[in-house]
Formats: C-alpha cells, sequence, structure tokens
C-alpha cells in the first residue's frame, strides 16, 4: 500500500506548480480577494466566525485560507510538501492568517494533538484514500464534543461512467464498489490543465456511498444529513453545459444521475 501512496504524493508534488499557474485556479484573483468556495459549502456549513476549523487534504490551501477569509481560525493539512509550502507562501503574501501541516492524513494523529470546531474537506478527496474506516475515526477524532464534520463530495455513482466520452447517454465503465487493489492512471496532463506535462501515474480507491455514510456513522458521527445533488462544480464529462448559476449539468439528463453528495455530522 506504501508504494501506491508514494507515487500519488509523487503526483501531488509535481501538480502543484502546475495548478499554482493555472486558470483554473485563479491564484491572482485569489490574491486580489476572490474566494474559491462554492455555494454548497457555504450555505450548507454557514457562519464559521470565530470557529476553529480543520481542513482535511487541503492541497495548497486556496479553500483554506478562503474560510480564514470568512473568519475561521483555520488549520489546513496535505501530504503533499510542495503544496503545503505553497499554502505557506500565500498565506504570507495575503496576509490571511492560517497554520499548514504536512502529513499523511493516516499519520496525522502523530503530529496534531487537538480538536477542532469544525473538520472541512472537499471535491475529489477520497478516491485517494484507501481506508475509509480509518479515514472517518480520525475525522472524528479531530471533532470537539459539540462540533461538526462537513464533507462535500463527487458522488461515487458519477464516477462508473466513461468520461472521457464525447456525447451522451453516460456508458457505464468502472466498478462501484470498493476494492483494495487500486486503480492504476497513467497521466493526460492535469484536471486544472489538460495540456501540461505530467509524468507520475497515480492510484485510486472507489468507495460507495453506503460505505462513506456507515464509516461515518460508526466513528461516532450523528448524521445530520446527506444531500444529493444533480449539478458539479467541474465539467466532469465532455458533453457537460454550464448554467448561469456556475455549475456544470448532464445535457438531456438534468435530473437523472447524482453527481455531488455532502455530509453534515456532529458529535454529541
Amino acid at each position: 500500500m506504501e508504494r501506491y501512496i508514494q507515487a500519488n504524493l509523487q503526483h501531488w508534488n509535481e501538480v502543484t506548480p502546475i495548478h499554482v499557474r493555472s486558470r483554473y485556479y485563479d491564484v491572482d484573483g485569489f490574491k486580489a480577494g476572490r474566494h474559491s468556495l462554492q455555494p454548497i459549502e457555504r450555505v450548507e456549513l454557514g457562519n464559521v466566525t470565530g470557529k476553529s476549523l480543520l481542513h482535511l487534504q487541503c492541497h495548497f490551501g486556496l479553500d483554506t485560507l478562503s474560510w480564514a477569509r470568512l473568519g475561521a481560525r483555520a488549520t489546513g493539512v496535505d501530504f503533499s510538501g510542495a503544496a503545503i509550502t505553497q499554502a505557506q507562501t500565500l498565506s504570507y503574501e495575503t496576509g490571511v492568517p492560517a497554520a499548514f501541516i504536512c502529513s499523511n492524513l493516516y499519520d496525522l494523529p502523530k503530529v496534531l494533538d487537538a480538536q477542532f470546531d469544525v473538520v472541512f474537506t472537499s471535491y475529489g478527496v477520497l478516491s485517494w484514500l484507501p481506508d475509509i474506516r480509518r479515514w472517518a475515526e480520525i475525522v472524528a477524532r479531530y471533532v470537539k464534543p459539540g462540533g461538526l464534520f462537513y464533507i462535500v463530495e463527487i458522488h461515487p455513482v458519477s464516477q462508473i461512467f466513461d468520461d472521457d466520452a464525447l456525447s451522451g447517454p453516460p456508458a457505464v465503465k468502472w466498478p462501484y464498489f470498493y476494492s483494495p487493489d487500486p486503480e492504476e492512471w497513467q497521466p493526460i496532463g492535469s484536471y486544472a490543465d489538460r495540456t501540461a506535462k505530467v509524468s507520475n501515474p497515480t492510484y485510486n480507491w472507489r468507495h460507495s456511498l453506503s460505505d462513506i455514510v456507515n464509516a461515518v456513522a460508526n466513528a461516532g458521527l450523528r448524521l445530520e444529513f446527506l444531500h444529493e445533488f444533480p449539478y458539479t462544480v467541474y465539467q466532469q464529462f465532455p458533453f457537460m453545459e454550464q448554467g448561469s448559476d456556475g455549475f456544470w449539468r448532464l445535457k438531456g439528463y438534468e435530473n437523472s444521475i447524482p453527481l455531488l453528495f455532502s455530509i453534515k455530522a456532529t458529535k454529541v
């Protein structure tokens, strides 16, 4: 398992400078005052002013710093040293205070002994994790009594379809259920820049919605809601169309397939 994690780490160290330069992340806009959060998490998580917030798998910190701009006392965690260095640089350059920790998520209890009002994670994080139950246990360990965990993530149902198909209807290509053996992906650019030269392969694991929900519940967190959305925040399939609200939908299948889900859970 360690070799898969190390391969993924090499990938994220490689793509971090590509992402920082990309139009997708618009770092210049962020430096000018833009925040990177989507309306879904802004509405569902609500006011974070004065709250301590732990952002797991934060990449190079845009969302972490965005929560800090909204008043949170934010800490971001990522296993990529290149990403954490960039996050610290952005914090310094923008004057937005936040703490950043470089750690594999599963090793975080070795280096961080604290609890938080909010534990947050979002968009494309779970497929990098081989053990969803251990992930949920670590999440719960960092939520204060009375605090909450919130995730908004790509829906696992949407990930079974061929994302290279140029037109609909969506065709099933990938398995839905978990396997301990990861899928290997050879790089074709990056999601943030399809033209970029990327050499390191990646390894991903699939987690069903039931596995995710049960892991959160079994870790001792009380489910407040599970929401599913027929739209997403990026062009997941070539034949999607972007609406005036900024969200992407499957043309002709606008209300047929869940593309995102969110969970809010609390610790009693």
